[in-house]
């Protein structure tokens, strides 16, 4: 009698909240493909606004996370040479050395270290005017070319709902969990209520 009034009533409030948390997740991928019934069609949340999900995520991506004007502000920065400026010294240097015997063999006979060290800074101070120039006008070029929010839209669009299924239990698994250990919990405080108010009502 204790078990029927008491513990199975919040066993059942309990399941409830649970498994009405793992449906609404399980809606937000099934059914993959929309079925119609009595003319209603049900489809889940994800796969029914994957296009419209595709595009906000590649506008955000391309004017927010990812835009170019990053990328030109980044190249405009002196210390985006300073960075590369170790390796185009050393390639400068091979090529003075020894490349420039097979291309100008009279030159390079001319030449000794204190020269090339010379041509060394003036090619360096040439290139660090020079590279943001470049660098600016290929990025321009890049833009043009290609469009990250239709390039990033695609892709998501292409990534079938059942891979993406996958990747979100991976990385959301315990979370979820917890989700429904809470519809769990919050179904037993519910259950708890319920049995308080009717314990109310019986006593009076």
């Amino acid at each position: 009698m204790y078990l029927m009034q008491y513990i199975l009533p919040l066993v059942l409030s309990s399941f409830t909240g649970w498994i009405v948390l793992w449906v609404i997740i399980k809606l937000l991928f099934h059914p993959h493909l929309p079925i119609t019934a009595a003319g209603f069609t049900i489809q889940g949340i994800l796969p029914a606004n994957k296009k419209k999900i595709a595009k906000i995520i590649g506008n955000l991506v391309s004017t927010q996370l990812f835009p170019f004007s990053i990328l030109h502000e980044k190249i405009n920065d002196s210390e985006s040479f300073n960075k590369i400026k170790p390796i185009i010294e050393t390639h400068i240097d091979i090529f003075l050395r020894e490349r420039l015997k097979d291309t100008l063999p009279m030159i390079s006979m001319l030449i000794g270290d204190k020269t090339i060290n010379q041509l060394k800074i003036a090619f360096l101070i040439e290139l660090e005017t020079l590279f943001p120039i470049l660098m600016d006008s290929y990025l321009h070029k890049l833009e043009n070319d290609i469009n990250i929010e239709k390039l990033i839209t695609q892709k998501i669009s292409e990534l079938s709902i059942e891979k993406f299924e996958i990747l979100f239990y991976k990385s959301a698994n315990k979370q979820l969990l917890k989700m429904q250990a809470l519809g769990a919990f919050i179904g037993l405080l519910i259950g708890l209520i319920q049995l308080f108010i009717n314990s109310q009502l019986f006593s009076q």
